[in-house]
């Protein structure tokens, strides 16, 4: 298999984690991509130039991270990440949604600031700051429904992408500030191997 990939990505640390924890990271063949040059390889296989894809021992192409995410988690023996059926499965994807609508508008964030100052808007930086928080509260108040460290599902992975990206992109805004509960399980669940083996490089 070959990942398209960038180590900044919050995406695509969710995906190696979910790759380390499956026992599959060594099948995998990192591929660097930068999807902002105007040559870039990743329009051959995604067309909507985004990483991270996976293009699978079969030629199979498959892109945004769930769905990449998904398709690892299937190929294993063990434990899934993606529960079966029933409620365990509906809060796993729940979980996963809101890890990743963090990361879509910290990304979101994070291009903004690099466009020309006169053309940046605060009111959208705002906004998307102001749904990171109701998020962040969100998890604060139900964090006894995220699972323990010992037992990951893609709902706590994505979770952990997405504070760890926080934590690389935007620490001066200390996200732990009243939430002490979500930053003591981050802090416990972070001791995983598949998140040291994912730390993404120091800027």
């Amino acid at each position: 298999m070959k990942l398209r990939y960038s180590q900044t990505s919050p995406y695509v640390r969710k995906v190696m984690m979910v790759a380390h924890e499956t026992g599959l990271a060594g099948r995998i063949e990192l591929v660097p991509t930068d999807v902002w040059a105007p040559d870039s390889p990743i329009v051959r296989d995604n067309p909507l130039s985004k990483i991270p894809t996976l293009v699978t021992d079969d030629g199979l192409v498959l892109f945004d991270s769930p769905v990449i995410a998904e398709y690892l988690d299937s190929l294993q023996a063990g434990r899934r990440l993606f529960p079966a059926e029933g409620p365990a499965r509906w809060m796993a994807l729940r979980q996963q949604a809101l890890g990743d609508g963090i990361c879509d508008a910290c990304v979101l964030r994070r291009l903004e600031s690099l466009r020309p100052e006169s053309l940046r808007s605060a009111d959208w930086d705002r906004r998307q700051a102001m749904a990171v928080a109701r998020a962040l509260d969100k998890l604060e108040e139900e964090v006894a429904t995220l699972p323990p460290p010992d037992a990951p599902t893609i709902g706590s992975l994505a979770i952990l992408a997405a504070l760890a990206y926080l934590d690389f992109r935007f620490s001066a805004e200390s996200w732990r500030r009243g939430r002490s509960a979500l930053a003591h399980w981050f802090e416990q669940a972070s001791a995983r191997e598949s998140f040291r083996l994912t730390l993404p490089p120091t800027e």
